[in-house]
């Protein structure tokens, strides 16, 4: 019998769940959780988030993906981890950005995800 710190995310929401919680711990900054389902067939959520330092940025890596495995989420990908500027982990549903502030600024992700395509859609019409 597994304990709670080692339960199986049973879905997209549960693993979410384990991400945000886990960057809140890790006093990640200005977390934003972007719906991306429809718009990319890469992943269904994407999270935004920013460290203070390139040691903080590490770090929060570093704690969300020991969560992630104690949740037991197998094959996550991780990218930009020794460097530290923007580190992106990939469960398969959900791509995590975490950068620093300086980093996140110049891409401008969340911007770019969060477009109204209704919006979009209408001046066209």
């Amino acid at each position: 019998m597994a304990d709670a710190a080692h339960v199986e995310p049973t879905g997209i929401a549960d693993q979410l769940t384990v991400v945000l919680d886990s960057l809140e711990d890790s006093k990640a900054e200005d977390i934003v959780p972007i719906d991306v389902t429809g718009k990319t067939p890469l992943a269904d959520h994407m999270v935004v988030a920013s460290g203070r330092s390139h040691r903080h940025v590490g770090a929060v890596a570093d704690h969300l993906l020991r969560d992630l495995k104690d949740a037991g989420v197998k094959s996550v990908r991780v990218e930009g981890l020794s460097a530290a500027d923007w580190v992106l982990i990939d469960t398969g549903d959900i791509i995590i950005h975490v950068f620093r502030p300086e980093v996140r600024t110049f891409y401008n992700l969340e911007k770019m995800w969060q477009i109204d395509t209704s919006a979009a859609v209408e001046l066209v019409v």
